[in-house]
């Protein structure tokens, strides 16, 4: 997960901060906001974590479904262009440059909606997200970036029906846009554009507290995390310090082991393969990483104009090494087993040789959905096998097929292993 602090809102009376109703009891929920709106009932043909129909929604969002003979399709979903990115001038407290929150703030310059619906931080706490809906470009900023916890971003359609807006945009993450796709030809919108973005992990705004604790003495003064590309978790200090921290020496081995939810190691769509534009950095190798989808992410990029500059992603190094190592270490977690673990004098040289050896690029990112797809198998054949044949997609298992995993009897919907 991307997450970024901008500080608790200041102005209240600018944003569209609405009450939600109380989130009703689900199994494997990361409260999207659908158990929360007028028809609960909706999330049993909504949610991802049920039975999910990823190739009927990628040929009604983007006319196709992921092409196999199309390069990346079967890790990054349907798209028209993979692109290196960035703002030609970077916004101000941006996380990256910006090109989020920008296609955002030219949404409602331009007119093309009524409102953009998004997350904003809570006001007592700067690391909580709370669904807002935005009706002025000049009060985006207060959105930028993204936080870590659940949020219900989808309680907020009725209440965006309900004031008359037809026109609207999303940003969201996977789990979101699904079921706001699930539900599209419902809502009754006149236009809607979804801004996508990765995800692969997230928790509980407490849990990651617990983890701001383990970093620093004063983890009240961390204004800014990120994982980087390049194996490395930046933070910044509300003093103006930059620290950064090799993944090998993070103290992942102290969080509990509920710190990631099951549906978070389970979830098979860490690019938003839903979304009209992705908007991500896996593939960027310090620079933004977009995923033009289809006819409408390819006009909210050409909202940007020459206000953004753009290229070929890049792609080095191999990524099997890793994503087995990842396998490894997964079933011998998923098996209560203690991780291997690397001697301390070897992690220096080891994190000085992974941002130079390892994958980088588009190679970095096809890991990165390697091993969640991995992670997935992996987790639900131990804690809720019986979900498996209707979790997982069929391309998942082409995804981990050169590592060995492959369906079982009863792990597909048609009993036997997927073609």
């Amino acid at each position: 997960m991307t997450l970024h602090s901008t500080g608790p809102i200041t102005s209240r009376q600018a944003l569209d901060v609405l009450p939600v109703a109380a989130a009703a009891a689900r199994d494997l929920c990361t409260d999207c906001g659908i158990s929360r709106s007028s028809q609960p009932g909706r999330c049993g043909s909504a949610c991802q974590f049920i039975k999910p129909d990823y190739p009927k929604l990628e040929a009604q969002v983007h006319g196709r479904a992921r092409d196999p003979a199309r390069p990346d399709e079967i890790h990054f979903g349907p798209h028209r262009q993979l692109l290196r990115a960035a703002l030609t001038t970077p916004r101000p407290g941006a996380q990256w440059t910006g090109i989020t929150t920008r296609i955002a703030e030219r949404l409602l310059e331009t007119g093309a909606v009524d409102a953009v619906l998004t997350m904003a931080p809570d006001a007592a706490d700067p690391w909580r997200p709370v669904p807002v809906l935005v009706t002025r470009a000049e009060d985006l900023a207060q959105c930028r970036g993204m936080r870590m916890g659940y949020a219900p971003l989808l309680a907020l359609l009725e209440p965006a029906r309900a004031r008359g807006y037809k026109r609207l945009a999303v940003i969201g993450i996977p789990c979101q846009v699904y079921a706001l796709r699930a539900l599209e030809a419902e809502l009754g919108f006149e236009r809607l554009y979804v801004i996508g973005t990765p995800c692969s992990d997230n928790t509980t705004t407490e849990n990651f507290h617990t983890f701001l604790d383990l970093l620093s003495e004063r983890p009240e003064t961390i204004s800014y995390l990120e994982f980087r590309a390049d194996y490395h978790v930046e933070l910044r200090f509300t003093d103006g310090r930059i620290k950064t921290i090799p993944f090998l020496q993070l103290p992942i081995s102290k969080l509990p082991r509920d710190f990631f939810p099951l549906t978070c190691r389970t979830c098979v769509d860490y690019t938003n393969v839903l979304a009209d534009i992705t908007v991500g950095y896996m593939g960027g190798q310090g620079e933004q990483w977009l995923l033009v989808r289809n006819e409408r992410g390819a006009e909210l990029l050409a909202l940007l104009g020459d206000e953004v500059r753009t290229s070929e992603p890049g792609s080095a190094g191999k990524r099997a090494g890793p994503v087995k190592g990842f396998l490894a270490n997964t079933e011998r977690a998923a098996g209560g087993l203690p991780l291997r673990r690397m001697p301390d004098w070897l992690k220096p040289i080891v994190g000085w040789l992974m941002p130079r050896v390892g994958p980088r690029g588009l190679e970095f990112a096809r890991a990165r959905v390697d091993m969640k797809a991995v992670e997935t198998i992996v987790h639900l054949r131990r804690e809720q096998p019986r979900r498996m044949k209707s979790m997982i997609p069929a391309h998942v298992w082409k995804l981990v097929e050169p590592y060995g995993l492959k369906p079982e009897a009863g792990e597909t919907p048609r009993q036997q292993p997927a073609e």
